[in-house]
């Protein structure tokens, strides 16, 4: 693309074609690129040009993107972009019933709108072309929906995207709530130059782009410079003049190809990809043990984990720049690396070997079973038809599987058979050094059950260089949410690693440990040359005081102009609203933390935790009233909710309407039955209520579940009505749990005295 673009700016016969054909209006891809209908969205902002004015002098590579899936990212919905049966085609799901049809050459969709009854709605455009499409629906305010059902493809019928029950009406996960809401979920990667332009006073959108779908400009940047460029140049010249664009580089992928945080609007090719968004780290909700995929995290998580990565492999390595696909086909794709010889461009890494062979694959050549993606990029599918490869490029590990259970590709393709089989099967074919492979598999498993144990295997990835840094990253984080051992010495090391993603997860960590330890192990950040970082610093210190910052001071307050200004940004998103009140809060700023909170809940009021926030930033400025009250709301929206029984328990509590308090809680542990601190403290305010041997037979059937905390509180009971034999039982069950604890021993050889002596 370079290439073409220099040799356009210098030679005479198509700069003079240029200008022509600017001028005219047309286009040298007309065919790939012809003229769309006229969308109210489109505005051309500064520095950007009419998309069509690129394909004037780049038609082959209009042509190719054509045909790729970004071009068709989005569209106006019309008989050439709607893929779906709109021929008055009936879909049924859980007894809501949506009608599509067609008039006139428009789309429309009857189905339950935000109120709760049938309404018909217009779809608008298309959303995606395959394995699914989607439809955007305006509801007014300029808010676009996508619905919730959606088109496969390839089986060619109607779906619904979500799971379990469906969403109540207007809810936030109701097709007409806020997380399918294109303007703030889903408007930064389907569009060029997307921006939102949410109106916080009225709650509206005038959002507006360079163009409806992905288009030239995504990826090279605003062509304004370029087209000036070309258009003055002398063409007999023998320079290269400037090109007016930026390098393309892996970040402009990942800012879309990535689960992460959007800190900072206007993102383009060439800028700090840390700078503009904050990447989730390994967490246990998104990804397996060994770093496996698990939710939809997209790719950037994924390969920053791979060797590849770190040997300077980037996304065009293996993807074609316009039309997106693969360079080469089948095993050829990773051979043109993974070859008998080295390849030169590898100074550290030696990807070299004979690797596209039986001998190392296992299985006849050409096969399944042979190809590398299938063993080293397993699928995973999303949105229930859309299929996505792992991108850390993972080696096998049934053995992992076995114990962790971790998805491994042998078991996952030979179906029915055992993580066992598919070790033994390894050993034959490899010996058994595989098994002793460096794996982060161990030191996460145990840390997402909360083991001490873990911090030590964690601190040895964090220290590890060999890692990828945003393991090392995630390890800190880690170490920082199993508590007890304290850790701030190593989260003060890995503030001043030379990776962003460690820094990154050492003010992560940060933010679980002692306020008053904060500001010695990540003081420094606040000056962190990555803006990601100084976002994340700037929370996790938010209760420092500002006068002990010392010579740091200015770069806090600029770390905290960095922390408004991606509120600003996620001004819509009532989650970033919510957390930003907390921020406020340890700031002692009380009057702005409480507005933040109460936005919240403006822009999501049935999002139960922005109600919890709310009460719990009562609770903690004395307004006990005023926090029973804001729990009392939320339940009556959401009244099956475990959480908020559970919160408004412990309000009433603090009112002193204890029996209130009980019928919460006896509540809170119905809807979640599993929830011990829930049958804790029910059982607690039982006892101070004088029922103290309901609290004991309530602990008495729950103690099976061999919680200590259980066992512990049905012995404390036991003793106190003087029910010995329960007691003796309650206290060998807990010594079992703690069998190196004198105190419990003691107490079971006075016990089985006592009841003797009787």
């Amino acid at each position: 693309m370079a290439a073409s673009v220099r040799s356009a700016a210098v030679r005479g016969i198509t700069l003079l074609l240029f200008l022509l054909l600017a001028f005219t209006g047309h286009s040298l891809a007309s065919d790939a690129l012809s003229a769309p209908a006229a969308d109210p969205r489109i505005s051309i902002h500064e520095g950007f040009v009419d998309e069509r004015t690129c394909a004037s002098c780049h038609a082959d590579q209009a042509a190719a993107f054509s045909k790729s899936h970004h071009a068709k990212a989005m569209a106006l919905a019309d008989d050439d972009t709607v893929r779906g049966d709109f021929d008055n085609a009936r879909f049924d799901h859980a007894g809501v019933v949506t009608i599509f049809t067609r008039r006139d050459g428009r789309f429309f969709v009857n189905t339950v709108g935000a109120g709760g009854g049938q309404a018909e709605f217009e779809v608008k455009y298309t959303f995606a072309y395959e394995p699914l499409q989607q439809y955007l629906v305006d509801i007014g305010g300029g808010q676009l929906q996508a619905l919730d059902i959606a088109w496969d493809t390839a089986r060619r019928q109607w779906f619904w995207l979500g799971d379990g029950t469906p969403a109540k009406p207007g809810s936030t996960y109701h097709w007409t709530g806020p997380f399918y809401r294109w303007n703030r979920t889903c408007i930064d990667c389907h569009s060029t130059d997307p921006q939102a332009k949410f109106q916080p006073q009225t709650k509206e959108y005038r959002s507006t782009y360079v163009a409806t779908s992905i288009g030239c400009q995504s990826c090279h940047g605003p062509g304004a410079k370029h087209v000036a460029t070309a258009q003055s140049a002398n063409a007999s010249s023998s320079l290269k003049p400037d090109t007016g664009l930026p390098k393309v580089d892996a970040g402009i992928c990942f800012a879309c190809h990535a689960r992460r945080t959007r800190l900072l609007d206007g993102y383009q090719p060439g800028k700090p990809f840390l700078d503009y968004f904050s990447p989730a780290l390994l967490r246990q909700d998104l990804y397996f043990p060994d770093g496996q995929i698990l939710d939809e995290v997209f790719e950037y998580g994924s390969f920053q984990q791979s060797k590849m990565a770190r040997a300077g492999v980037t996304c065009l390595d293996c993807h074609r720049p316009h039309d997106a696909g693969l360079k080469a086909e089948g095993n050829a794709l990773c051979t043109q690396c993974h070859a008998e010889t080295k390849p030169e461009r590898f100074a550290d890494q030696d990807p070299s070997g004979l690797f596209d062979t039986p001998a190392h694959t296992g299985h006849q050549a050409g096969s399944t079973g042979a190809q590398c993606v299938n063993c080293h990029m397993p699928e995973r599918t999303y949105m229930k038809v859309d299929p996505r490869r792992d991108h850390s490029f993972v080696i096998p590990r049934p053995d992992l599987s076995a114990s962790l259970k971790t998805p491994n590709v042998c078991t996952t393709c030979h179906v029915g058979r055992t993580d066992d089989w598919a070790a033994r099967t390894m050993d034959e074919w490899y010996g058994t050094q595989w098994r002793k492979r460096p794996s982060i598999a161990h030191a996460f498993a145990s840390a997402a059950n909360g083991d001490q144990a873990a911090v030590e295997a964690l601190r040895a990835l964090v220290s590890d260089e060999d890692q990828a840094g945003i393991v090392r990253g995630s390890a800190i984080a880690a170490m920082s949410g199993i508590g007890g051992e304290d850790i701030s010495i190593d989260i003060q090391a890995a503030a001043a690693d030379a990776d962003p993603l460690v820094r990154l997860g050492a003010a992560e960590a940060a933010g679980n440990i002692p306020p008053e330890q904060r500001l010695n192990a990540i003081g420094n950040l606040v000056g962190d040359e990555t803006r990601a970082v100084r976002v994340a610093a700037a929370n996790a210190l938010a209760g420092t005081p500002p006068h002990l910052f010392g010579d740091q001071q200015g770069n806090f307050e600029a770390a905290v102009a960095d922390l408004r200004a991606y509120v600003e940004t996620n001004g819509d998103v009532a989650e970033t609203q919510s957390n930003y009140g907390f921020f406020l809060f340890a700031r002692q700023r009380t009057a702005e933390a409480e507005a933040a909170f109460k936005r919240a809940i403006s822009l999501d009021p049935t999002l139960e935790a922005m109600h919890i926030n709310l009460a719990e930033f009562y609770r903690a400025t004395g307004r006990n009233d005023r926090s029973e009250q804001t729990y009392a709301e939320a339940i009556r929206m959401a009244p099956e909710r475990a959480d908020l029984r559970y919160g408004h328990a412990l309000s009433l509590v603090r009112k002193q309407a204890l029996a209130e308090a009980i019928t919460e809680l006896e509540e809170a542990v119905r809807l979640d039955p599993r929830n011990f601190r829930y049958k804790t403290t029910f059982a607690v305010a039982l006892d101070s209520a004088g029922r103290t041997g309901e609290a004991l037979d309530r602990l008495d059937g729950w103690a099976a579940g061999g919680d200590a905390d259980i066992i512990g509180l049905a012995l404390q009971y036991s003793l106190k009505l003087r029910r010995l034999p329960e007691a003796l039982k309650h206290a060998e069950d807990l010594a079992r749990l703690r069998p190196g604890d004198r105190e419990i021993s003691d107490l079971i050889g006075q016990l089985k005295q006592a009841i003797n002596g009787k």
